[in-house]
């Protein structure tokens, strides 16, 4: 039997930018409380991604993957885009 081991965490985001080459802007949000009060509070973070395919345009929800640094920003790879 042979096991595949898969580190790094998955997030599912909207791509916000394809201007720059090979490298995508996904914005990814996440729903945090408010220590005090316990109110739902939507926050959202711009993580660049590698992306070498040309058909990802912006608007789309994409899902990526945490692996080793690949530039100063770049820390996450383009796995599938979601329809």
């Amino acid at each position: 039997m042979k096991q595949t081991i898969t580190k790094g965490k998955f997030f599912d985001g909207k791509v916000v930018s394809t201007k720059m080459k090979d490298t995508v802007v996904v914005e990814v949000m996440h729903i945090t409380h408010h220590p005090l009060y316990r109110k739902a509070m939507k926050r959202t973070n711009n993580l660049f991604a590698h992306c070498t395919d040309p058909k990802i345009v912006d608007g789309m929800q994409v899902r990526i993957k945490e692996v080793r640094p690949i530039s100063k920003k770049k820390r996450y790879i383009v796995v599938n885009e979601k329809a």
